[in-house]
């Protein structure tokens, strides 16, 4: 996946939330008649320094508002006449207030504006996922068809769970999948899976703490499904190719006389022969008893340059489909699971292991596909969308939810805050927010030139 594919659609993900969730703001504001002086995509100022390198790609005023796009391309804004926000206009604040200003308006209907844009991004959310079920559906393999069984991460395997073992459960909840399965684990605090191996039906019960371990590790995956190693296609620039031995359709089995019976086992074996020969043993026509020997160079990778078949040919995939009506509540359920998983695994970031693994924009852009893969695209999106509204609606001053709690607090005490008081809280947010971006994009840059 090429770096500018992953950001032109980084960006065009993000302005499509951000444009929708400032809307969510500018509509409730003109509809209490309260003037909205500023409407844009990207910042036109330095952020978090609103007087530095202030200019616009392009801007045109339209009544009261100017709608324009800035030079820096993330993000964007609304300014609201009259209120306190991160483009820190003291000078209109400390003149009286108007009646078309934010601060003249009645609390709940400072309230609803507010508000308004995390609304959008969790009504988007779940319209997406409405979409994307009725478009798609959806797509999974059944833990009863991982015919081999399944590889466990380093660590499920020091927990006991063994590579080949077939997973039949988790206690206490409901799985269906290997995916389900990682999220009851890692998300849900389960502490025992049941397993099947040789036959016989086995409880491996988990350390307390694995999650930690999981997280110290950087283990993204839990568990995948075991598959045999097929020959699905040969790479243009690859060993394998120059070899000329090789053919769709063939089974890896052994390298060096090693047993390599499935492409877990073939993969670590063959990175022990990195930049030198080895000898491949291959089954064609998947006839064992008559096997082929293929002399090949390994590249200081420890690859050849074969591909596998996909897991849809290896496995029975489970297919569900919707119609609209159908979508509609099944989206709703997904969205809002999705977020309830978000919720619970907020408790991994604030542990010493989850702090190391927070990532920026970096890690959103590696969630997305190829160029032109709109399945992929459009759940990213609706993920980001539901990631945003809990966000932003967080008690933290210059986010949405701070703003909130003050008025809440105007609404319940039947005082406002002063604002001096709001222009610290504001300063205060907008530093602890800048100092988290920059750490989460520092923890992506070192693992991109560490390589952990």
């Amino acid at each position: 996946m090429s770096f500018l594919s992953t950001t032109v659609q980084l960006i065009l993900s993000l302005s499509i939330l951000v444009v929708l969730h400032e809307l969510g703001h500018y509509l409730p504001a003109r509809w209490f008649k309260t003037r909205i002086e500023k409407f844009y995509l990207f910042f036109d100022f330095l952020f978090p320094l609103p007087n530095v390198l202030n200019f616009s790609i392009f801007k045109k005023k339209i009544g009261d508002t100017e709608w324009g796009l800035g030079w820096f391309p993330f993000g964007g804004y609304v300014k609201i006449a009259g209120m306190v926000d991160e483009s820190m206009d003291k000078d209109q604040l400390a003149k009286p207030a108007e009646p078309w200003e934010f601060r003249s308006k009645p609390a709940w209907q400072r309230l609803i504006i507010i508000v308004g844009g995390v609304t959008v991004n969790l009504v988007l959310g779940l319209l997406l996922y409405i979409m994307i079920l009725f478009v798609w559906g959806r797509d999974y393999l059944p833990l009863e068809n991982t015919t081999y069984g399944v590889s466990p991460s380093p660590t499920m395997q020091a927990q006991g769970i063994e590579p080949g073992d077939k997973i039949i459960g988790v206690a206490g909840h409901e799985v269906r999948s290997l995916d389900e399965v990682g999220k009851a684990i890692l998300i849900h605090g389960a502490r025992e899976v049941f397993v099947e191996r040789n036959g016989e039906r086995r409880a491996v019960k988990l350390d307390p703490e694995v999650e930690e371990t999981i997280m110290d590790k950087g283990e993204k995956t839990l568990f995948v499904p075991r598959v045999p190693f097929v020959v699905d296609s040969i790479m243009p620039k690859g060993t394998a190719l120059a070899s000329g031995a090789f053919r769709k359709g063939d089974r890896l089995v052994a390298v060096d006389g090693v047993p390599t019976l499935f492409a877990d086992a073939f993969i670590d074996t063959l990175g022990t022969h990195k930049d030198s020969w080895a000898v491949i043993t291959v089954w064609r026509d998947a006839d064992p008893a008559k096997p082929a020997y293929i002399p090949v160079r390994v590249n200081e990778k420890g690859k050849i340059g074969l591909a596998n078949r996909e897991l849809d040919e290896h496995f029975t995939i489970a297919t569900e489909r919707y119609g609209f009506f159908q979508a509609i509540p099944a989206g709703i359920t997904f969205g809002l699971n999705t977020l309830g998983n978000y919720v619970n695994s907020l408790k991994l970031v604030f542990s010493a292991s989850g702090v190391k693994q927070m990532g920026g924009f970096g890690s959103i852009g590696g969630l997305f596909g190829e160029w032109g893969d709109w399945h992929t695209f459009w759940g990213v999106t609706a993920l980001l969308s539901i990631i945003l509204a809990f966000m932003n609606i967080l008690p933290i001053p210059m986010l949405d939810g701070g703003h909130m709690i003050f008025i809440l607090w105007e609404m319940i005490t039947r005082r406002a805050p002063s604002q001096k008081v709001m222009e610290v809280a504001q300063m205060v947010g907008m530093a602890f927010l800048l100092a988290l971006i920059l750490f989460a994009n520092g923890n992506d840059l070192f693992k991109a030139i560490t390589g952990r």
